[in-house]
């Protein structure tokens, strides 16, 4: 009977070393390669029948839109290793007012994991996020987060947002563009970015504010060359 628990317990150590690394090589083959798809996209897929997507590496996204995205969703973004521990803080007291995930937590959710409030993806998306934060730049960080968000319905990536919404590729979005595709994040399926409500046009007045305050104190240092 011993033998046989040290068997069984032998192979779980294996196979927890084993998942380990899977998941590591995961992690590095994004570090450098386009990621193909998302299990939130693929859920979107079968729901809707398709969707846009076009993945853009980074020198082909306007730097608008990177400095909007961050000044919307993480303007400490260059300052911290993947948890803002001051708005985890603030979410904590505000309760459900606002929440207190970074750029880097939710590229980690949206690139490996599923969406959803369980505390298991919670747990997993905590264990990730240091490990892509160490072994990611900041800018790589961001370049994914930009290429799997979903800006509307169906509609997944900086280069397919800015041509549904606009008519144009990512690359040539202007500051006002910029700040209306990042003020319908995190909540795409109910705001638009091209018929904006006076809410989103009021939301993405002070993203640009934002923008252009992370810019002129330098809170953009890490992706912006």
């Amino acid at each position: 009977m011993r033998r046989w628990a040290r068997k069984i317990r032998r192979w779980l150590w294996r196979a927890l070393f084993g998942a380990t690394a899977l998941v590591l090589v995961w992690i590095a083959a994004y570090a450098v390669l386009p990621v193909p798809t998302t299990p939130y996209i693929l859920s979107e897929r079968a729901r809707l029948g398709s969707v846009e997507r076009d993945w853009a590496p980074m020198d082909e996204i306007s730097i608008h839109l990177a400095r909007a995205a961050v000044a919307a969703e993480d303007a400490n973004f260059c300052r911290h290793w993947g948890f803002d521990m001051t708005a985890i803080r603030d979410a904590i007291a505000q309760g459900a007012a606002r929440g207190g995930s970074t750029i880097s937590q939710q590229t980690v959710k949206n690139a490996f994991l599923w969406h959803g409030r369980s505390w298991l993806r919670k747990a997993l998306e905590a264990t990730l996020t240091p490990v892509v934060e160490l072994i990611w730049p900041k800018r790589r960080v961001l370049e994914v987060y930009l290429n799997v968000a979903e800006f509307a319905p169906g509609v997944f990536g900086a280069e397919a947002a800015a041509r549904h919404h606009f008519g144009i590729s990512a690359a040539d979005l202007n500051p006002r563009q910029a700040a209306l595709l990042a003020a319908v994040l995190p909540n795409p399926q109910q705001r638009n970015a091209s018929a904006p409500s006076n809410a989103v046009s009021a939301r993405a007045r002070a993203i640009a504010d934002g923008a252009a305050t992370i810019r002129a104190d330098g809170r953009d240092v890490c992706f912006a060359n």
